[in-house]
């Protein structure tokens, strides 16, 4: 049997506290240092945390938050879900990720995406009409990068490079990098082409769904003479002791983040029957331990994928429940799936 790894992930969501107000960011960013610490003592394999820059998730410089984290741990993997490479530099992403590598002992990853949250674009002053061009062009500077110690590259998004060291160098074991696909064809070719592992963001729906994805990646590894990559899913889920509990917990901070969410970008307001419905067939990994170990393997088998990363923050869901979901999934989740699949 082929080796599965497990992770978690998380937007550093801004959650209730005890007495029911909003806590601030600032603790809501301790508390992820926290939460990872506690994964990686129950020996979960992954944390990855998402680059935003709005006012309900806390994490807008994951690099920082990692490098804590790293001061916190011992063994376990450290990355992004994901960075938004469109609006950075390809070169100073490199250098924070390389920095965190050497700090940790070669424990750092990097998850590339475009972002389907857009307000880093006018943040930082980018033209979000050039959302394509500028994806491309800076993820060919960053395969560059990640592969050779002195580059020459030149592009349509930045001064050209002329045999240019980079600092820090990465070590013996190089830099993991996965691009992020939310459903498009297009990125599924473009981590081929680039020959990187694929993560797949199934937020919705059947994950058998993207299947599709996963044939035409192999389809096209065949076609560029590529040897296949391992293959990842992040999807959202929260444990608990039963199944009624844990949907009881998620129900009122799954419905806040959608419908905030939703408000922005025209979408109708969740009901529970379409929440019900999502934790029974789609891609709501909501339950309790061997319910969701159940819908895991079946995922993994479905799609033939090497990573499970479980975003395990579901907006404002107090830091607690959080705590008691990551417990049950590092003790009872993984050990189940790992049974179920052998």
């Amino acid at each position: 049997m082929r080796e599965i790894e497990f992770g978690l992930d998380s937007f550093g969501d801004v959650t209730l506290g005890a007495d029911g107000a909003m806590l601030s960011q600032a603790q809501v960013l301790r508390n992820v240092v926290e939460e990872a610490a506690l994964a990686d003592s129950l020996g979960v394999d992954f944390i990855g945390l998402g680059e935003h820059h709005r006012d309900d998730f806390a994490i807008s410089a994951p690099e920082m938050v990692l490098s804590h984290i790293a001061a916190r741990t011992t063994r376990i993997r450290l990355g992004t879900a994901v960075t938004v490479l469109s609006s950075d530099d390809p070169i100073r992403v490199f250098q924070r990720f390389s920095t965190l590598d050497a700090l940790s002992g070669g424990r750092a990853e990097v998850i590339l995406g475009r972002g389907s949250f857009t307000e880093s674009f006018p943040l930082f002053g980018i033209d979000l009409r050039n959302y394509e061009m500028l994806f491309e062009d800076k993820l060919d500077l960053f395969a560059r990068l990640i592969r050779e110690p002195v580059v020459t590259w030149s592009g349509k998004t930045r001064p050209a490079l002329q045999s240019q060291p980079i600092y820090p160098p990465l070590g013996p074991n190089g830099l993991k990098t996965w691009i992020g696909v939310g459903g498009s064809p297009e990125s599924v070719v473009r981590a081929v082409r680039h020959d990187l592992p694929m993560m797949l963001a199934i937020i919705g729906g059947d994950p058998r769904r993207f299947l599709p994805f996963v044939e035409l990646y192999q389809r096209a590894c065949g076609q560029l003479g590529r040897q296949p990559r391992p293959l990842g899913v992040h999807s959202p889920g929260h444990v608990a002791a039963t199944d009624a509990e844990a949907r009881e917990q998620v129900w009122p901070h799954f419905k806040a983040l959608h419908d905030r969410i939703g408000g922005e970008r025209g979408w109708p307001p969740t009901d529970r029957a379409r929440f019900e419905a999502e934790a029974d067939h789609g891609s709501l990994y909501v339950g309790a331990p061997e319910t969701v170990a159940r819908k895991i393997a079946s995922t993994i088998e479905a799609l033939g994928i090497g990573r499970f990363q479980m975003k395990y923050s579901n907006g404002p869901m107090p830091h607690d429940l959080l705590m008691q979901s990551i417990r049950l999934y590092a003790t009872e989740v993984i050990p189940m799936v790992r049974d179920l699949l052998a």
